[in-house]
């Protein structure tokens, strides 16, 4: 196979669908000889944030001189993105050579009565095993989705876990509670590995707090066991000061934009301090500092372009928006906003319509390039119930056409391109093009 058609095979493995179980992918590894077993992992879970917390770990990482592998999903343009080393994506030569070592096995395990992987499993999969190959010293590991029984969670022995946060998505998936799905994401606690959470929910907590208490899993609590205090947030960045669970670390500067990144930086502190103690020896505080400041992580309240100003993030969930308004109402209060804004049918768009439009002067509705989609249209009329001035464009290259026409030249206005990753990812590649 050449690139284009490994990518393809890959591609149409999601004929396969959603397939929750780890028998399917646990059969997978074993015909691939068990790399995760040979890998040293930090597993990171949680509704939102693990993406960035990822970016700051492996870059400090990275900067400190480590072989640093990284995996997450979705990506935003290329397949290659899920699987990076010290930043860097997977090569097309590597990834097609994979993808073909892989096929061959897939068609033995249906010969022998198993169901077909889905296409994350091969993902994962593919990840253990590239990883394994170039012998990386620490893989960064961002579940799917959930936790007790997403792919990723075949690993049994992390250096340590992370879960980032506690919110509603996902319930047709996770649960309808917040504690149904904390005690999904609990899964990825390992008996007797460290745990780390900025979790804030209350009833989230209790869980996590059990399982890890019964597992004599060591747990450390934002808020509790380690602290952040915002120092300023502004469109360069954002700076922060963390109280450590060993250490404090004043003024921090962070690239990445909002409120939140302090949560997602003290996290990464004290992941970064354990692993001092586990012999990770070459961070120091010069290398930590200088690796934050180049942290990046693509369309999440990322700056796209200062003029006009063009914000994309990919705020998928009440959470998600929840954080995006902040943002705007804390860095960006004297700008007019025009929203662009594609939603899936699955997502509580009521609640994030809610939240988001009343800051609009004006929003383009538009429809993302899933099957998830649904009765896309149905935001307009939401919207028009908080903002005098709704579009309706189905073309997103269309939409974000309308949003840079209205705003033109005009001083303190912007143009905010948010909801699923399907949309954002393909108004993201056509600004890249035409903007």
């Amino acid at each position: 196979m050449n690139y284009q058609e490994a990518l393809d095979y890959l591609r149409n493995l999601t004929t396969f669908g959603m397939n929750f179980g780890l028998d399917r992918i646990l059969k997978l590894l074993e015909l691939l000889g068990n790399p995760q077993k040979t890998l040293k992992v930090v597993h990171i879970g949680g509704t939102n944030g693990k993406g960035s917390t990822a970016a700051m770990l492996s870059s400090v990482l990275a900067e400190s001189g480590y072989n640093v592998g990284m995996f997450t999903s979705p990506h935003i343009h290329s397949y290659r993105e899920r699987f990076r080393i010290n930043g860097e994506m997977i090569s097309r030569e590597n990834a097609t050579a994979l993808i073909t070592f892989i096929k061959p096995l897939l068609e033995k395990m249906v010969q022998e009565g198993y169901e077909h992987p889905t296409e994350f499993e091969v993902n994962t999969a593919m990840a253990f095993k590239y990883f394994q190959q170039e012998a990386v010293d620490l893989l960064v590991l961002e579940v799917g989705l959930g936790g007790e029984i997403d792919s990723t969670n075949v690993v049994n022995n992390p250096l340590l876990s992370i879960i980032t946060n506690v919110a509603m998505d996902h319930m047709d998936y996770l649960g309808n509670s917040i504690k149904e799905i904390a005690t999904v994401k609990s899964g990825i606690i390992k008996e007797n590995r460290p745990v780390i959470t900025g979790v804030d929910k209350v009833e989230a907590l209790e869980v996590i707090e059990q399982k890890s208490n019964s597992l004599e899993s060591p747990l450390y609590i934002l808020g509790r066991d380690f602290s952040y205090q915002t120092s300023s947030l502004g469109p360069e960045g954002s700076v922060f000061t963390v109280t450590g669970i060993k250490d404090n670390y004043p003024k921090i500067n962070l690239p990445l934009l909002g409120e939140h990144q302090g949560k997602n930086l003290a996290m990464v502190l004290v992941a970064v301090e354990l692993l001092q103690e586990m012999g990770f020896a070459k961070i120091t505080k010069d290398t930590l500092l200088r690796g934050l400041q180049k942290v990046v992580w693509n369309a999440r309240l990322e700056i796209f372009k200062k003029d006009p100003l063009i914000i994309i993030d990919v705020a998928h969930n009440v959470d998600g928006i929840m954080t995006l308004k902040d943002a705007v109402e804390n860095i960006f209060p004297d700008y007019q906003l025009t929203l662009v804004i594609g939603m899936l049918a699955d997502k509580e768009r009521e609640k994030v319509v809610q939240i988001i439009a009343p800051l609009a002067r004006r929003i383009v509705v538009t429809k993302p390039l899933s099957p998830r989609a649904g009765n896309w249209e149905q935001l307009k009329f939401l919207a028009e119930k908080y903002c005098s001035e709704v579009l309706l464009e189905p073309n997103i290259g269309d939409a974000l056409k309308i949003a840079l026409t209205k705003v033109g030249s005009l001083p303190k206005e912007m143009i905010i391109i948010t909801g699923s990753f399907y949309m954002v990812s393909e108004a993201r590649q056509w600004l890249q093009e035409n903007a």
